[in-house]
């Protein structure tokens, strides 16, 4: 084959492959109006998907216009759902009302919905990985549509599926759709309904985390993130009849083990559980450029401080809190970058050029450790530890410290936070001695939660601090001529001391994990340190997992 008839072939491939990329842009193409997805059969099918399921739950019923109520417009809206490796999962149409429109008092009242925190999820991750149990979802279809509405609710007929000679009349709603304000709360109060009919109790620190034990068989978790319920517990039989339950109530889609969820990809080996964004990372570098970026062995300079006035020129403030706003939810999985993420915070109003280039190194570091997440290893004691950090006067502007904690079941950490302090701190050793308070804060409530998993903490929760000074002033009123001007709030550690929940250990500065959460790190010292917090590559776990 001459150079020629290579060169043809060549072209003809790359013409294909344009051809096929072409196509599949066309199917993640999301319509823009009803007239557009009218014109493709899949998105038809999907409408009238939703418009059956609507009519299944009872959802609404056909009346005459009222003339003394306010009629709500709805619309269609659209979105491809996607598989965790990119590709095409299904078309889903949705029916939302246009609740901007509503009225309080006239056509809703209450609104508040709770949602699981990502703490809960993450600490029910690290006890399941802990008792090696599998943990499972189920997914509510069109949840929103089963919760009933006590006020009297009318909306219009939906575009494109208007009755004929009834193009009049409106629906009044027996139940929720989508967009109504009071549509989440609804929701909730059925389903906080049903599994108090089923013999579950509510967690008093935690409003949407279920527990049902039983002295013979063990215990069932369940936690709800508005139409995602995550369960896990020690008896597969009541897991397989909670299950089967709550499938007659609801209409569900059993997705087995779990998988995906909040944009986090959960991996379950016998081994060990591992969590991870690696699909969201990539879509963060694509969105801003960085897909191709050169990476970097550490997100941030050591010793380059940052201030609000640094003599540089104003960067794109938009695009500037939409990267911020990423890296933090990034944070769920990474507490590696939770500082950066946290200080890139703090410049949110007028941002500078040095600020964006700051920014835009943190996607450098993100580039180079894109399959990195938390891992959880099997079969760990579920003693809870802690560990406390400052950084003193680390703010240029403020002079004020940095907290940070995290928190452990004996395997990768759960909890985490990097915190500004509130206040600004005389000493390194009163700036520790809030850190250490907050750390407080969070044991308690860990200590709450876990009691509600039948993990009672029967010790005292040690937190490792790294300041004698702080440790004497918690444990003590002592050095009173330099701790009287601290707020009352951060003195209610002592009682958690004298009450024996908290017990507050010495640890060597080397040793302290929490300093990652501070400040900026050099490169050995920040690697050892991630390592510790359980960050770790898929591709180095024991039987390593693909992602």
């Amino acid at each position: 084959m001459n150079n020629l008839s290579l060169w043809i072939l060549k072209c003809r491939w790359k013409k294909k492959l344009h051809l096929k990329r072409k196509k599949c842009l066309m199917r993640l193409k999301e319509p823009d109006s009803f007239e557009e997805a009218d014109l493709d059969e899949s998105w038809r099918s999907a409408m009238e998907a939703e418009l059956e399921m609507i009519e299944k739950n009872n959802t609404w019923k056909l009346v005459d216009r009222p003339f003394d109520k306010p009629v709500i417009g709805v619309k269609w809206v659209y979105k491809v759902k996607l598989n965790l490796d990119g590709t095409v999962q299904k078309n889903k149409a949705r029916l939302v009302a246009k609740g901007y429109s509503q009225k309080p008092e006239i056509d809703y009242n209450e609104t508040f919905a709770p949602v699981a925190r990502l703490d809960t999820i993450r600490t029910l991750i690290a006890l399941a990985a802990q008792k090696e149990w599998s943990l499972f979802q189920l997914d509510v279809k069109s949840a929103f549509l089963n919760g009933i509405l006590n006020e009297e609710v009318y909306v219009e007929q939906p575009q494109g599926y208007v009755q004929e000679s009834k193009d009049t009349k409106v629906y009044r709603l027996n139940k929720a759709l989508y967009g109504l304000k009071q549509a989440p709360r609804a929701w909730y109060d059925e389903i906080d309904a049903y599994f108090n009919t089923a013999g579950f109790k509510k967690s008093l620190s935690e409003a949407t985390l279920y527990i049902k034990t039983s002295d013979t068989s063990g215990i069932i978790i369940v936690s709800l993130y508005v139409d995602d319920i995550i369960y896990t517990g020690s008896c597969p039989k009541m897991l397989e009849e909670f299950k089967q339950d709550i499938m007659q109530h609801y209409e569900m889609t059993g997705l087995g083990l779990l998988h995906h969820f909040l944009g986090m990809g959960v991996e379950q080996t016998d081994k060990h559980i591992f969590i991870h964004q690696k699909k969201y990372a990539m879509k963060i570098l694509e969105k801003f450029g960085m897909r191709d970026c050169k990476s970097v062995a550490i997100p941030l300079v050591v010793n380059e401080k940052l201030c609000r006035e640094d003599g540089s020129e104003a960067a794109d403030e938009s695009e500037f809190r939409q990267i911020v706003g990423s890296l933090l939810y990034l944070t769920a999985t990474r507490p590696d970058v939770m500082f950066a993420s946290s200080l890139l915070a703090r410049f949110m109003h007028n941002p500078s050029k040095k600020h964006m280039g700051t920014a835009k190194r943190v996607l450098r570091y993100i580039q180079g450790t894109l399959d990195f997440g938390i891992e959880f290893a099997k079969g760990k004691t579920s003693t809870l530890i802690g560990y406390c950090d400052s950084d003193w006067a680390g703010s240029e502007d403020d002079m004020r410290s940095t907290s940070g904690y995290a928190f452990t079941l004996g395997s990768g950490m759960f909890s985490w936070a990097s915190i500004k302090q509130n206040t600004v701190a005389l000493s390194t050793a009163e700036a520790e001695y809030v850190s250490a308070a907050e750390a407080t804060s969070q044991a308690k409530w860990l200590r709450f939660v876990l009691e509600d998993f039948g993990e009672e903490q029967v010790e005292g929760t040690q937190i490792l601090c790294d300041n004698t000074s702080a440790i004497a002033m918690a444990r003590n009123p002592v050095h009173h001529q330099k701790t009287r001007h601290i707020s009352r709030k951060f003195h209610f550690i002592r009682e958690a001391i004298q009450a024996k929940e908290i017990e507050l250990v010495y640890c060597k500065t080397e040793d302290q994990i929490a300093d990652i959460l501070t400040k900026a790190l050099p490169k050995d010292r920040f690697v050892r340190l991630r390592s510790l917090l359980g960050v770790k590559s898929a591709k180095g776990l024991e039987g390593s997992v693909e992602i």
